[in-house]
Parts: C-alpha cells; structure tokens; sequence
C-alpha cells in the first residue's frame, strides 16, 4: 500500500465516521463543554417585566419634558420589592436597577439628575425622554422562543443563558469513550523503575488529555505486553466497555514484534488504511471493528502526539457535532528551511513577535523521540509534500499547539 497524503487521509477518516446521536440530561452544573443535543426554547420572557436600567426615579415623560419639574414621590421599586401602586400625573416612583417599572410610568430619570426639594418632592435637572433607562419585558427573549438550537457547544456564557431561560437540566449528546491501549514489552508505568530494556510509558497520558479537551470519556486499558492474546483480551475489553473510539500506542507497523494490525485484522478490523505521507507519524493506521473506530498512533511519543492532533482531534470534533479547534495559521519563517521530500513535514518550532509580525523558529534537531523540545514549542511548521526551500522571512503555514499570546 502506497503512503496517502494527509489531507486524503484526513478526509477518508471524517467521511467514514458520523456524529455519536446517542443523548441524555444533563444537570446544568455538569453541562460545560457539553453540545446541546435538541433545540432549547425558553420557559419564561427575559425580562418579565418592564424593568429599570438604573437608580433613580420612575415617572412620566411627559411630565419632565425640561429640566425643573417638580414632582410628588409617592413610593418606592426596589429588586424583588416591587411597588404595587400606579404612578399619575405629576407623581414618581424611587426605582432601583433591576427593578419593576410601577405601572404608568413609562421612563426613568437618573438619580443624580433630581434636587430633592423635602416633603417628598423632587425636582428635575435633566430632560427626560420616552423609554429613557428602562428595559422593556422580553428584550433579551420571549417565553417558547427557540434560544439556542442543537449542535450547540455549552460554555460558560452560553450556560448563564441556559440558566436564565429556567432550565435546570439540559439534552446533551453522550461524549465519545475513547478506550486507549498502549503497547510494548519495553513499556511501563510512570512511577515505576524500568529494566534496563525498558523505558517509560508516556504516551496515554498525552492522547488522553488531548481526548478530553475535545469532549471524550477516556477509558485507560493499561499497558500490554507484545502477546497476542493479551492484546486481544484489552480490545474485547474496549468492546465491551462500548468504547466508539480505540486508540493504540505502538505495534500498528508490521514488524516482527509489531502485533496490534494482525491482531486487530484476526478480530475482525476493516482496513480502512495506513502509512501516511508524513513525517513523523508515518505508520498511522484507520479502521473499523463493529462500530468501534480504530486509530493506531505510532509509538514515538512525538509522533504520536502529531498524529493525535492531525487525526484524533477532528475525529473527535466529528463525533460530538463541535467545530474543530482553529489550529492552522501562518507565520514568516526567522531562518531558511531546505526544500521537502515526498512526505509531509511537521517540525517543531516557536513563536515569537518582531515588527508586529508574527515569526516563527524551527529548533535544530527534529528525532520523533525527543518530547522535551515537543513541549517547549508553540506550533509546528507544516512542510507540504515537494514544498521548494524556504528562505528567511518567507511566509509558511503552521499548527499551533496552543494558543499564543506572545
């Protein structure tokens, strides 16, 4: 099997996999980062009631048309205390912010824009005008207006909405469960003291941080050894468990210790492909098994956090009905680059800030083992298949690993 381009696979990927329709209620409480799985109408009208925008006095514009009109004060409005009369002729109201408009009054004049005269009167040093300062009933929305609509991610402003619409709880689709399977005779846990073969299992945390970021239910299967059935016993698991999304480290190649492909195409998996035009992360593999998506990440800890945000990230988005995160922009490159072969190259680099433009500096040494330089960089620079060199101060794409605010 020839290597496929990144965006092909890419594309194959997504058109093979549909948005998880599977729902629940959710607590509001719970809800953030949640995507609304039905359209949310709202239960009451926001505000209830014509509502005041400011301290000071409700009264009738057409009794203050000019500065100097004196007025009776005759009660007061204040948030939850509303006043229960009706205000006439040459009569206002003391009114607090948030508070009910008393029937009648139709504005309200700024506390600092009235003398008080004694004997409960005031003065007006400001002309009012119709409406003036007064929030009128359903400005914000009406009761059984359709709010917000399904496919729509929960954030915090967006569950203030909720909240305010008088929903306690809310339809959300279920999140992915990603099952992650890490693979390796000479794999073991953090904490653990390793042989002399032997190095530290890094990778499952990476992948699995990233899947929560982008909405997913993580199932850690562990470590297994490089042993058929061990391997084969951890993916029941992951069936079992309802995992939509199994994701294994390592062993996807088809070397003489390299068992995950053989493994999974003996319980059924459905090729879809694998070995990607890219670098690094070229032994990436895609299939099916049931209903279960299959993604088989490389094991150099680099290359497979590549893979992960090129592969899993928009599968992920995918599933949940999100809009993929904004990763691609560009940036002008502070030195030159050679010209690139038949793979896409992604070399981890930093950003800087010069002249208001935004520069980008690849590091020296790229080996896919090398995790520290990993997460010292900002982005990685995207090297197009057969992309020409790149001289200093040329524009060229890049992904960014985290927002930058340099």
């Amino acid at each position: 099997m020839s290597l496929i381009p990144v965006g092909e696979a890419q594309r194959r990927l997504l058109e093979a996999t549909q948005p998880i329709a599977r729902g629940e209620m959710m607590p509001l409480d719970q809800a953030n980062g949640r995507v609304l799985a039905a359209d949310l109408r709202a239960r009451l009208t926001q505000p209830p009631f014509n509502a005041s925008a400011m301290d000071g006095y409700a009264l009738r514009a057409e009794d203050a048309p000019r500065p100097g009109a004196e007025l009776n004060l005759i009660g007061t409005s204040a948030a939850g205390h509303a006043f229960e009369g009706a205000v006439g002729f040459g009569e206002t109201v003391r009114i607090f912010t948030g508070a009910p408009v008393p029937s009648g009054a139709d504005s309200v004049l700024l506390q600092e824009d009235a003398e008080k005269l004694g004997e409960g009167r005031i003065r007006t040093t400001f002309p009012v005008t119709h409406g003036r300062h007064v929030r009128p009933r359903g400005q914000d929305f009406a009761e059984g207006e359709t709010v917000l609509t399904a496919g729509t991610h929960l954030d915090f402003a967006r569950l203030t909405l909720v909240a305010a619409m008088n929903h306690a709880e809310v339809p959300v689709y279920e999140r992915p469960k990603v099952a992650i399977l890490a693979t390796g005779d000479e794999l073991v846990r953090p904490g653990r003291t390793p042989a002399a073969s032997q190095i530290i299992g890094s990778n499952s945390f990476g992948v699995a941080a990233l899947a929560r970021d982008n909405g997913a239910e993580v199932v850690d299967l562990g470590i297994v050894a490089d042993d058929r059935g061990e391997i084969t016993r951890a993916v029941e698991k992951a069936r079992a468990l309802g995992a939509d999304v199994l994701v294994t480290l390592g062993g996807a190649s088809v070397g003489d210790h390299d068992l995950v492909q053989s493994t999974l195409l003996d319980a059924g998996m459905t090729l879809d492909f694998w070995r990607i035009a890219m670098r690094p992360g070229k032994p990436l593999m895609v299939g099916s098994l049931g209903e279960m998506r299959v993604l088989g990440l490389p094991g150099n800890p680099v290359s497979s956090m590549v893979c992960a945000l090129l592969f899993l990230e928009p599968l992920l988005a995918r599933m949940t009905g999100r809009t993929p995160l904004q990763r691609h922009a560009t940036a002008l490159s502070a030195s030159s680059l050679p010209a690139n072969d038949k793979r896409q190259d992604h070399l981890r680099a930093r950003l800087m800030r010069a002249d208001g433009k935004l520069v980008v500096q690849s590091f020296g040494k790229q080996d896919s083992s090398m995790m520290k330089i990993f997460a010292q960089s900002d982005c990685l620079i995207v090297r197009p298949p057969e992309a020409p060199a790149l001289e200093a101060g040329d524009e060229t794409p890049i992904l960014l690993l985290r927002p930058f605010a340099g």
